[in-house]
C-alpha cells in the first residue's frame, strides 16, 4: 500500500509530493518532489500508483466543492474546532477562481479509480483519494499549542517554524503508529531525508520549495494514518456531500 501526499498548487504555482510505502510494518519514503503543472503530476501518480495497485493520495485542496457560494461546511469547522490555534482554512466556494482547477483534479483522480473516502474500514488495501490540511493535522499529531507559523511573515521567523517542523518529522513520527522509517539505508532514501535535513534555504524560492515538500509529507502521513486506524483515531470534517477534511486526533485523545 502506498500513501500519496500532494500539497497542490490551488492556481499555478507548483505543488509539493511525497510518495511512502507500507512495508515490514514501518512507511519508507520512496520520493519527495516538487512540479509544476497537472500533467505532471497526474503523470507522477500514474508512476507510483499504478492503475489497479492500491494507495490512499491525501490532497491538501478541496477537491469537492458543492456550494456555488459561501463557505463548505468542513471550513466551517476547522474554525470552530481549529480556530484558537489559527488553525482555521480558507472559505472555499465554486465561485472563487481557482475552484474548477482543484475539483478537476479530484475528477481526474477517480478516474483513475481513486474513490473518496470519507469512511473507511482500517488497514483494507484500496484505491483512494481524501482532503487533508496540514495546519490542524500538525497540531493534532504534535499536540501543539497553535500552528507552526511557516506560511506567513519574515523569512528568518519562518525559517525557525520550519526548522521545528522538520524536528518534529524526523524525532516524532519515527515513534509513532504508524511509524516513519527514517534509518533506511539505502541511497536514494538517504538522498531525499539529506535534502530535507539540509540547512534550511535562505532565499524565500528554495525556502518555498522545501515547505512545499515537507507540507506534502505531512499529508502523506495523514493519509497514512487514516487507511490505518480510521474513526479510531481521526476526526472527519463534513462528508462526501459537503466536502470533508481528515484530521488525526490529539495523541492525548486515545
Amino acid at each position: 500500500m502506498k500513501f500519496l501526499g500532494i500539497d497542490l498548487g490551488w492556481r499555478s504555482q507548483p505543488s509539493g509530493l511525497c510518495c511512502l510505502a507500507w512495508e515490514d510494518g514501518q512507511l519508507h519514503l520512496l520520493d519527495l518532489d516538487r512540479l509544476e503543472t497537472i500533467e505532471e503530476i497526474l503523470n507522477w501518480i500514474d508512476t507510483w500508483a499504478p492503475a489497479a495497485e492500491p494507495a490512499m493520495i491525501a490532497v491538501d485542496a478541496p477537491t469537492l466543492i458543492p456550494n456555488t457560494t459561501g463557505t463548505r461546511l468542513p471550513d466551517k469547522l476547522t474554525h470552530k474546532y481549529f480556530g484558537r490555534y489559527h488553525a482555521g482554512c480558507y472559505p472555499e466556494n465554486l465561485g472563487l477562481p481557482f475552484a474548477q482547477r482543484i475539483v478537476g483534479f479530484g475528477l481526474s483522480l477517480e478516474s483513475r479509480g481513486f474513490a473518496h473516502a470519507p469512511i473507511i474500514k482500517p488497514q483494507q488495501p484500496g484505491r483512494y483519494q481524501i482532503e487533508v490540511f496540514p495546519h490542524p493535522a500538525i497540531v493534532n499529531l504534535f499536540s501543539l499549542e497553535r500552528i507552526l507559523k511557516y506560511k506567513k511573515g519574515k523569512l528568518a521567523e519562518r525559517q525557525l517554524e520550519l526548522i521545528k517542523l522538520r524536528q518534529y518529522i524526523v524525532n516524532s513520527l519515527p515513534t509513532f503508529h504508524p511509524a516513519l522509517n527514517v534509518s533506511s539505508s539505502s541511497v536514494p532514501i538517504l538522498h531525499l531525508w539529506g535534502s530535507m535535513l539540509a540547512e534550511i534555504p535562505s532565499t524565500l524560492a528554495t525556502f518555498k520549495a522545501l515547505e512545499d515538500k515537507l507540507d506534502s509529507l505531512i499529508c502523506a502521513y495523514v493519509g497514512a494514518h487514516w487507511w490505518y486506524w480510521g474513526l479510531e483515531r481521526n476526526l472527519v470534517l463534513g462528508d462526501d456531500t459537503t466536502g470533508y477534511i481528515v484530521v488525526p486526533k490529539n495523541r492525548f485523545e486515545f
